[in-house]
C-alpha cells in the first residue's frame, strides 16, 4: 500500500496539512497517511512531505536535531527518488541557502536562495500575507487542473530566488514577482500553504498523491 509520510520535526501546521492530505487519499483511494518523526517510516515512505513555519534557520536547526532524519529524508528523495513536496519553509529549505537571520546552508537540492521580499511599491506590507493570483510558468503533473488566475494562501517574509527560470514553476505578483512553486525531478515546493488554498490546494494534493514521476 501507498505510503505517504509528513515530517513531524516540531516545526509544521501539521495538524490541518495532515487533515486535508488524509482527506484527498480517502477520495483518491492514494493509501495511508501518516505523521512521523521516525527515519525509519521516512525510509519506507512512497512519498514524503515537509510542512515548515517560522524561520528557515530555526527550522533547518530543528530537522538537523532529529537524529537520522535528514539521511533518511536525502536517502529517499535523491537515492530513491520518492516525491516530496516541500511546503513554505520546506519548500525554502530545498535551496543552496537561506538569508533569513544570516546565512544558512539549506539543502542544495534546487539551485538558488531565499532572500526577503522587496515589493517595488513600499506600500505593500512586509510580510506578503493572504491570497494571491498564481502565474504558471510552465506545466508540471502536480499543477494539473490548476490554471494562472487561481487562488493560493501565502504567510512569509522571504522567498526563493531560484538560479535558474527552469526551476521556477510558479509565481505571483506583489509589486514583483514572489517566487510560488518550484520543481525539478521527483522534487515540488509550494511556498503557500496547499492546505488552506480551498480547492486550489486540495486539487495540488491529490495531484501529489497521483502522481508517479
Amino acid at each position: 500500500m501507498s505510503l505517504t509520510v509528513l515530517v513531524d520535526y516540531d516545526s509544521g501546521n501539521l495538524h490541518s496539512a495532515a487533515k486535508a492530505f488524509q482527506r484527498m487519499a480517502d477520495e483518491t483511494g492514494a493509501g495511508e497517511v501518516i505523521v512521523s518523526a521516525r527515519p525509519e517510516d521516512v525510509a519506507r515512505a512512497s512519498r514524503i512531505v515537509l510542512p515548515g513555519d517560522g524561520a528557515f534557520p530555526a527550522c533547518r536547526r530543528a530537522l538537523a536535531d532529529r537524529e537520522g532524519l535528514c539521511d533518511a529524508i536525502e536517502e529517499a528523495v535523491i537515492r530513491k527518488a520518492r516525491p516530496f513536496f516541500g511546503i513554505c519553509i520546506g519548500m525554502q529549505m530545498l535551496a543552496s541557502r537561506g538569508l533569513e537571520h544570516g546565512d544558512t546552508p539549506g539543502f542544495g537540492w534546487i539551485p538558488g536562495e531565499v532572500d526577503r521580499i522587496s515589493p517595488a511599491d513600499p506600500v505593500l506590507k512586509v510580510p506578503h500575507m493572504g491570497w494571491n493570483d498564481l502565474q504558471i510558468g510552465c506545466s508540471h503533473p502536480v499543477l494539473s487542473g490548476v490554471k494562472s488566475g487561481d487562488h493560493a494562501y501565502f504567510v512569509h517574509s522571504y522567498h526563493f530566488r531560484t538560479a535558474s527560470a527552469e526551476t521556477r514553476i510558479a509565481w505571483v505578483d506583489y509589486s514583483g514577482e514572489v517566487t510560488a512553486i518550484v520543481g525539478r525531478d521527483t522534487i515540488f515546493g509550494t511556498q503557500f500553504h496547499p492546505e488552506k488554498s480551498a480547492a486550489t490546494g486540495l486539487r495540488i494534493i491529490a495531484n501529489f498523491l497521483s502522481w508517479k514521476p
